[in-house]
């Protein structure tokens, strides 16, 4: 054996041991993230059995334990007699539509803001980031009296007109990020070839953020979806109530039938996981593009 094969072995040898660190250092980050999503998978295994038990399982059996029938009946039950069918389809219009216009119009002031020269560009920035400062529910009652006034009370625009408004701040400031780190060159060039503010908006800036569009969608998605207080303030009719008031006509003055509740609550957190399952990459790009100015 030469002394080149001894030092090829060497340096071999070596490069092995330096890399042994890392990968003890990967397999312990992995056991580390499999325990984190376990426990994290916990809550929705524990919710799925509960919609699958009736009220005498529910509190004689332990948690995790398997009913001695499914009974898929809670969920036909809530679709059909608990009208959560026109609940779920109130989520998904009003929070379509409060979601779509508020992600165009941060659009449009993002943009504004960050690639045009104005007066007041500063002053109207500082606007909307103090709505991120006001409480929601210190704003019921001015709400409540306004709506009350303009005959908007019991009304969907009511929840869009509300839900657009308090988005509206943290959606632009979560685009901030992502804008500022846009190349002006392909900006220039469409303008030196003719294109217009609105044509070069549309056409070339919007779909170029499309990740961190993808971000604020989920964000505001999830809030919409979520959001109680003000369908319980400004909703009276079963007609333009969503899913997170219908739950409680399975709660009773005597009675509660808590498998059919814990049926609504699949059904309310099924869209959520497949939108987030949809735009996951999306939303880690947009995090990340965002996250780095310049």
């Amino acid at each position: 054996m030469n002394i080149e094969t001894i030092e090829r072995q060497a340096q071999a040898k070596a490069a092995v041991q330096s890399k042994l660190p890392i990968q003890i250092g990967y397999g312990v980050l992995y056991i580390l993230l499999t325990v984190v999503a376990i426990f994290q998978i916990f809550p929705l295994l524990w919710l799925l059995l509960f919609s699958l038990k009736n009220n005498e399982e529910i509190f004689n059996l332990t948690p995790f334990a398997l009913p001695g029938r499914l009974h898929w009946e809670n969920y036909e039950k809530v679709w059909t007699q608990g009208h959560i069918s026109a609940y779920f389809f109130n989520s998904v219009w009003m929070t379509v539509t409060s979601v779509a216009v508020t992600a165009l119009f941060a659009s449009f002031v993002t943009f504004a803001v960050t690639r045009m020269k104005w007066k007041l560009q500063s002053f109207v920035l500082g606007l909307f980031m103090v709505g991120l400062m006001i409480p929601v529910h210190s704003t019921l009652i001015p709400l409540f009296s306004l709506f009350t006034k303009t005959h908007l009370t019991d009304h969907p625009l009511s929840l869009i007109l509300s839900y657009i408004a308090f988005n509206l701040p943290i959606t632009i400031m979560i685009m901030l990020g992502f804008y500022y780190t846009l190349p002006r060159e392909v900006e220039e060039a469409a303008i030196m070839d003719g294109c217009s503010v609105n044509r070069l908006f549309f056409s070339i800036t919007l779909p170029m953020t499309a990740s961190v569009i993808s971000t604020a969608v989920i964000i505001n998605m999830i809030y919409n979806w979520n959001e109680f207080i003000f369908v319980n303030t400004f909703i009276s009719s079963d007609k333009y109530k969503t899913l997170t008031v219908g739950i409680q006509n399975f709660i009773g003055q005597y009675t509660t039938d808590w498998g059919a509740i814990g049926a609504t609550l699949m059904i309310s957190i099924l869209p959520i996981l497949l939108a987030f399952v949809l735009l996951s990459n999306r939303i880690v790009e947009g995090i990340a593009a965002g996250s780095v100015k310049g």
